[in-house]
């Protein structure tokens, strides 16, 4: 490879993307030869199903971070680790570091399916247990299929024979490769001898699924491509699941013919047929999705212009059967997973709050409540001592896992000497927020996210107190641009990057996550926000139903009498 300070030339930026490497800054075009150049430091992302880290692999990612990245971590939305400020000279020894420790980055960007989410809980009850198997299995038959990957990063040299959660498959009796290559005779597999499920041109743009329990609604299930919802019988025996189609966050300002959307249901479907099912999703997509125009290629506006019905009679034509009804569940709910939680083997598992995702140690040039907090320090020194595995979190916190009762004190000594607070110390704005990295990070962002994403807690705990309703839960999200990666139009309370220190606000999510909200004004300047929220804030409070949340207030009130309130 060329110097590590080189900038990277591609003829298209899609090719680092699918190798899970995006590249850092802005964008620019050289005119003189259509060639894209970009800055030589890259965000590599790694893919690792329902979050499940294990303790060296955990060690090893910290240990790249420190000599090739910029000395941190950060947790992604969809259960990741993202390293910054990798070289391009030294992407080949991160990748197949991280191979040979039995990971992947393959697949985490693309037009392919992405990381599988699952409910981060390491529960030993039944539901949960099928939910993180059957996170692996979509995983694994989803996964590219192409040797490029490996060509390309890699040579010849030898790496782990297979990845952690396929050899968790293997050995539990599942043949990945036997139901991807079944051919049911109804036009799921193509003729393309590399990637029969996919074709030769992939999918018009990427694929997300995520898998979960009733009720258990901490990983925004309906903002999926597909979801998927374990159902099983009262003893525990596993049925099958409930299936929604046609989630998905993304949108450009001012342009109407994008939109964010939430899942329809598209029905039950048995343990059997499962796999076939959601094959015959993924084929509707492949051969029926928008290649003309990508910002509405997703399958989500596909859904959305056959509507629920036509678009199940499409699918079944391709799984060759009829698809059974929606199996009733019990309301959705958010759930932070933080703090101490009995894991039902006797063992328990410890939800940490990390601000924003954010793994570092950090110093006194930031806000009061981050000030000479070493996150990454400690969660080195616990995983080194005690061996933890971890799972990441769809809300960007980490949860430690099978800790028994003889190592909490210690765990806990640990996390206070690094001046990490518990659960019962994190006000509930900070618990439930999220934000995505935006500036400097991120090519796409406007305006800042991560970074204010503290400072806007630290006022509207402010202005809760101020309005009388101190105390209260409000699920906020900030974003730097319209695409949604921290999955804003769910939430309760959401700005959202529309130009310079300026944010669209959204408002009218549900405390279940279940439902869209409505974007309320524009162009909102960073430094009226507080005298924007304020008249919100004491519209709900002396209008609002017994316990109504701030959401649920909004969506009953409508948009066009909230606009009336005047700062």
């Amino acid at each position: 490879m060329a110097s590590p300070t080189d900038e990277v030339k591609l003829p298209k930026v899609e090719g680092i993307k699918l190798r899970s490497n995006y590249l850092k800054d802005p964008l620019r075009e050289d005119l003189k030869n259509d060639e894209i150049i970009v800055s030589p430091d890259a965000v590599v992302v790694l893919k690792y199903h329902g979050g499940e880290i294990p303790s060296a692999l955990y060690l090893k990612l910290d240990e790249l971070a420190d000599k090739f990245g910029q000395g941190d971590l950060r947790a992604t939305t969809r259960q990741a680790w993202q390293l910054h400020g990798i070289l391009k000279g030294d992407l080949k020894t991160v990748i197949s570091t991280i191979m040979e420790a039995g990971s992947s980055t393959v697949g985490a960007c693309g037009d392919v399916s992405r990381n599988v989410m699952c409910t981060p809980a390491p529960k030993t009850s039944p539901e949960y247990e099928y939910a993180r198997q059957y996170a692996k299995v979509f995983a694994d038959l989803f996964k590219p299929q192409s040797t490029a990957f490996s060509e390309l990063w890699l040579g010849e040299e030898k790496v782990a024979e297979l990845e952690y959660w396929s050899k968790e498959l293997k050995d539990s009796g599942f043949d990945i490769q036997k139901e991807m290559l079944h051919d049911n005779g109804h036009g799921i597999i193509t003729s393309d001898p590399v990637e029969p499920l996919y074709g030769q041109r992939y999918l018009p743009r990427k694929f997300k699924m995520a898998i979960t329990v009733p009720g258990d609604n901490s990983l925004d299930i309906y903002t999926n491509d597909i979801g998927l919802v374990v159902v099983t019988s009262e003893t525990g025996e596993l049925l099958g699941f409930n299936v929604m189609v046609g989630g998905g966050m993304g949108r450009t300002h001012n342009k109407e013919s994008t939109f964010a959307r939430v899942a329809d249901h598209l029905g039950f479907v048995s343990k059997d047929d499962v796999m076939e099912l959601c094959k015959a999703i993924l084929a509707a997509q492949r051969d029926h999705g928008n290649r003309e125009v990508r910002p509405n290629a997703r399958m989500k506006y596909l859904v959305h212009e056959k509507g629920i019905d036509n678009f199940r009679s499409l699918v079944e034509t391709y799984f060759g059967k009829k698809i059974d009804p929606w199996t009733p569940l019990p309301p959705w709910k958010f759930l932070d997973w933080m703090g101490w939680h009995e894991q039902g083997d006797g063992k328990y598992f410890l939800g940490v709050n990390i601000e924003q995702g954010r793994v570092r140690d950090y110093g006194g040039d930031v806000q009061q409540s981050l000030r000479e907090v070493k996150v990454k320090s400690a969660l080195k020194k616990l995983v080194e001592e005690f061996q933890l595995d971890m799972v990441l979190t769809p809300s960007q916190s980490i949860i430690l896992k099978n800790i028994s009762e003889d190592q909490k004190r210690k765990i806990d000594l640990i996390l206070a000497e690094h001046n990490i607070r518990p659960r019962d110390d994190v006000d509930t704005l900070t618990l439930s927020s999220m934000a995505c990295p935006a500036l400097p990070l991120c090519g796409l962002a406007v305006t800042e996210a991560e970074r204010r994403m503290p400072d806007w807690i630290e006022k509207m705990n402010a202005l809760l107190v101020k309005t009388g309703l101190g105390g209260e839960s409000i699920i906020m999200r900030m974003t730097g641009c319209p695409n949604g990666c921290a999955r804003p139009y769910m939430a309760e309370l959401a700005l959202v990057g529309d130009g310079p220190d300026s944010y669209q606000l959204w408002v009218g999510g549900t405390q279940g996550l279940t439902a869209l909200g409505f974007p309320l004004h524009n162009r909102v300047k960073w430094n009226d926000m507080d005298k924007t929220i304020e008249p919100l804030l004491l519209h709900w409070k002396h209008n609002r139903n017994d316990n109504e949340g701030f959401g649920d207030f909004c969506s009953r009130i409508g948009e066009a009498e909230l606009k009336k309130l005047k700062p």
